[in-house]
């Protein structure tokens, strides 16, 4: 494990995508530090700042995140800030030529979700030494970042594990067999959702297959599902932990293909609207449901008040979090729901991800109606 994280409660209140941040408490607090509004300013609101996103093969980079960034960016510089984004779609190699172009640029601040998080760590250093402050979101970058956000990643991982033995119910025995389908090895998120799954699943059940899913494609996953039916057997899969939504789509379709009657328990991850509708329909069991909009406008406050000021803004009370290469780094951690069948309306219909038209297309119809989604 190349981090240690010290996690803090974080109260969020939401109202459409407007997010309000409270700090109830942290591990290590950083709220002794100088305000940003107070201190001396070092720029004025006409700040660039530059936006790097990880791939596309995920909906919620280009549908969440860099909208809602764009806009609390703009509000938050009474509209003079400017936003120079790039997607590095999947390729470290590419991000790296990436960060080299945002130096060139000469951003003020730029905002880093790494492809490879310790591929990155040359590119952020070199960003420093231009003067340019690198702010990590959603993955833990190495390298000397100035701040952090993302979501509580072993709580994930816990989420799902603990959502699975419960679809499991009385067939989560420990002989009972599992395909644990986790994601990319370059991304460290993934090695937090395994472990706090892990965490969960030990000594419940039988880990019967793992892998660690190239580049989390849908048909990479697709590809290793078919190798553990063939393993396996289709009729003994208990369950199947699927780290997010996309490689779900993929799992699901080698267990359909293998002529599965009743489909075994399926995770997700990301509330993708694929996802909730395979969630309607009982193929996929659940999803995490993790508030976009309360990360993306947090990174947005952190990029700019850094920008801006020098320092974070003081409302942001924050944890630490380390690094492979860095200590306390000032961090925001945002929390997580399980969806399901349940809270559908209360999660991605409430917070604006989809209307039930969305969801609830001819399709699908029949078993939104089912469930009383209308």
């Amino acid at each position: 494990m190349n981090t240690r994280m010290r996690r803090a409660a974080v109260a969020f209140c939401a109202t459409g995508m407007a997010v309000s941040l409270a700090a109830c408490g942290s591990a290590k607090e950083s709220g002794d530090k100088d305000s940003g509004d107070k201190a001396s300013s070092k720029k004025g609101d006409a700040i660039t700042v530059g936006l790097l996103l990880p791939e596309n093969q995920t909906a919620r980079y280009e549908k969440f995140d860099k909208p809602i960034i764009e806009k609390q960016i703009s509000t938050l510089t009474n509209g003079k800030g400017k936003v120079e984004y790039l997607n590095a779609k999947q390729d470290a190699t590419v991000q790296s030529q990436q960060i080299d172009t945002m130096i060139t640029k000469k951003v003020d601040v730029l905002i880093l979700d790494a492809v490879d998080y310790k591929a990155v760590a040359g590119g952020v250093t070199k960003a420093k030494a231009a003067g340019i402050p690198v702010v990590a979101y959603d993955r833990l970058a190495e390298g000397p970042i100035a701040a952090y956000t993302s979501f509580d990643n072993e709580e994930v991982g816990k989420t799902q594990g603990e959502a699975l033995l419960k679809a499991m119910g009385s067939k989560a025995t420990k002989s009972s067999k599992i395909v644990m389908m986790n994601g990319a090895i370059t991304d460290p998120n993934a090695a937090f959702f395994k472990k706090g799954a892990l965490s969960v699943l030990k000594d419940k059940v039988t880990v019967a297959k793992s892998y660690d899913t190239k580049e989390w494609k849908p048909e990479n996953a697709n590809q290793n599902m078919e190798g553990a039916i063939s393993a396996i057997g289709k009729d003994k899969i208990a369950g199947v932990y699927s780290a997010n939504d996309g490689m779900a789509g993929g799992i699901i379709t080698a267990l359909k293909a293998a002529g599965l009657s009743k489909l075994p328990p399926v995770t997700g991850q990301d509330a993708e609207l694929a996802g909730v509708q395979r969630i309607v329909t009982g193929d996929q069991y659940m999803s995490v449901f993790k508030s976009y909009p309360a990360e993306a406008e947090t990174v947005a406050k952190m990029a700019v008040s850094i920008a801006k000021t020098g320092k974070l803004d003081s409302s942001l009370k924050t944890s630490t979090v380390d690094s492979g290469t860095e200590k306390a780094v000032p961090s925001v951690i945002v929390p997580v729901v399980s969806l399901t069948q349940d809270n559908i309306k209360d999660t991605v219909v409430k917070q604006g991800y989809y209307t039930l038209g969305e969801i609830c297309t001819a399709k699908y119809k029949a078993a939104c109606d089912k469930l009383g989604l209308k």
